[in-house]
């Protein structure tokens, strides 16, 4: 009497090499995924802000400033609400729709605030020469981009 190929039902290698203490690291196309969806509604806003207050030339402008207000909506408040989001959620918008939070590298507890400032900050790092440490999430066995590497963060996928 056959029985039933055993192979199929076994485990995947990968599983195998993964104890329970090692996270889902969340890999380089998921990321893109996250920070497209966040972009749409980072821009979304401040677009929205801007026309509400500089009406319709806001969007036509090709100035990168076009005074106080458009500073803070612009670059102050991008930054207060991922910071919020970080800190109270993990994640931002964008990674919470694809299942992806931020962890300290170290516990894969909660990071704490300046790693998170320092998170944001080394945004710069990441991209100043041509996005090569946001590229770094594609060949680091950990899936960490430089500022990942930097403010001592991961991002995995939620359990």
């Amino acid at each position: 009497m056959s029985t039933p190929d055993d192979s199929i039902y076994a485990t995947p290698k990968a599983d195998l090499d993964r104890d329970d203490s090692t996270p889902a690291y969340a890999g380089f196309w998921i990321r893109v995924a996250a920070t497209l969806l966040d972009s749409i509604w980072v821009i979304a806003l401040t677009l929205t802000l801007g026309w509400m207050i500089y009406g319709a030339i806001y969007i036509q402008s090709t100035q990168l400033v076009m005074g106080a207000a458009d500073v803070f909506i612009s670059y102050v408040l991008p930054f207060i609400l991922t910071m919020l989001f970080w800190y109270y959620k993990s994640a931002t918008p964008g990674k919470m729709l694809l299942g992806l939070k931020i962890v300290d590298a170290a516990t894969h507890g909660r990071p704490s605030r300046g790693q998170l400032v320092g998170r944001y900050l080394a945004y710069y790092v990441s991209g100043l020469p041509l996005f090569l440490g946001f590229l770094w999430v594609a060949w680091d066995r950990r899936k960490q981009g430089w500022h990942d590497k930097l403010a001592g963060t991961l991002v995995v996928k939620r359990s």
